[in-house]
């Protein structure tokens, strides 16, 4: 059947411009921005965040099934055992590497989690490094299909509670899967979040337009995700150890001749935590960290000495 031609109208969209098709940020290139310097005269950023999570052994899908979820017919307890090991086992041999190349993580944590983990929220607490909220648990998707009201009330109750059980004042957000409805930035916002960490469009902070002011969009890259190489792309742990070096090599190539640039690595204790995995996160830090022009910090202290600098809006 020949193609039809397609009709004047469909490119009749309102928000229709250069760059993208909605108005939450300006459109630019990493390239033609102002140089970032990272305190101690630093180049690259490294933003090491850990997702800690709690997936129900009954998950609804609702709007939408988050990655990572319950696979089997229930009772899936091959895999919400497996996703137990993290917080039982897991992050604690992850914590150890942290401490001995001198890493300092970022924490993305579950309220359901909080709640029931209370050990491990104390001892991520205490160790003082940052903690961002990760909604409920990991079968609350945020997506096209949720009801705001109802969105509204899961973002607002996920931040009262883990900000009630850690005693912090909880500033950025990491979506389950990465997922978002067209409000969520809105709602974010509106709750006090300072940065969200699902749009993965840019190796640098930037700010992103809402309804009650401006988020900024912290990314954390999916392409280094070790459950995206490890699970999703079937590659190597040795594959993914040397694919971040890989990128901390060519980010501090840019950086040496465009200004800072920011490495984000997004891990999982039930992955990497494992015994036959762990040594490869060693070499990944090992190796990152060796090198001298990399300064390691929080989410929100990377966010904070970027924003104090003057900057184009991208």
């Amino acid at each position: 059947m020949p193609l039809k031609p397609m009709e004047p109208q469909a490119l009749q969209y309102p928000h229709l411009r250069f760059g993208m098709d909605h108005d939450r940020y300006d459109w630019s290139m990493l390239a033609s921005r102002a140089p970032v310097r990272w305190p101690g005269g630093k180049t690259l950023a490294l933003w090491v965040n850990v997702s800690l999570q709690f997936f129900p052994l009954n998950p609804s899908g609702q709007p939408v099934a988050v990655p990572g979820n319950m696979a089997m017919p229930y009772p899936d307890l091959r895999h919400y055992t497996l996703r137990d090991y993290g917080n039982r086992v897991g992050i604690f041999r992850m914590l150890r590497v942290f401490d001995r190349f001198g890493v300092r993580p970022t924490f993305a944590v579950n309220a359901r989690l909080a709640q029931r983990y209370p050990a491990l929220l104390a001892a991520v607490a205490e160790r003082g490094d940052e903690i961002i909220g990760h909604s409920w648990h990991m079968d609350t998707a945020h997506a096209g299909g949720l009801d705001a009201a109802v969105e509204a009330e899961v973002v607002r109750r996920s931040l009262d509670e883990l900000g009630r059980l850690s005693r912090r004042d909880i500033r950025g957000w990491l979506s389950p899967g990465k997922l978002q409805s067209a409000s969520t930035p809105d709602l974010l916002r509106a709750c006090g979040i300072d940065y969200m960490c699902d749009w993965v469009n840019d190796d640098m902070p930037y700010p992103f337009r809402t309804r009650h002011g401006r988020l900024w969009a912290m990314p954390l890259s999916t392409e280094l995700e070790d459950r995206f190489v490890l699970m999703d792309n079937l590659h190597s742990e040795a594959a993914w150890a040397r694919q971040v070096m890989d990128a901390c090599d060519l980010l501090l190539e840019e950086a040496r001749e465009q200004g800072g640039r920011m490495l984000a690595l997004s891990l999982h204790p039930w992955l990497l935590g494992q015994p036959h995995r762990i040594r490869y996160l060693e070499a990944a830090l090992e190796y990152v960290m060796a090198k001298p022009e990399v300064w390691s910090a929080g989410a929100g202290d990377i966010l904070a000495a970027f924003a104090a600098q003057p900057q184009e809006t991208p």
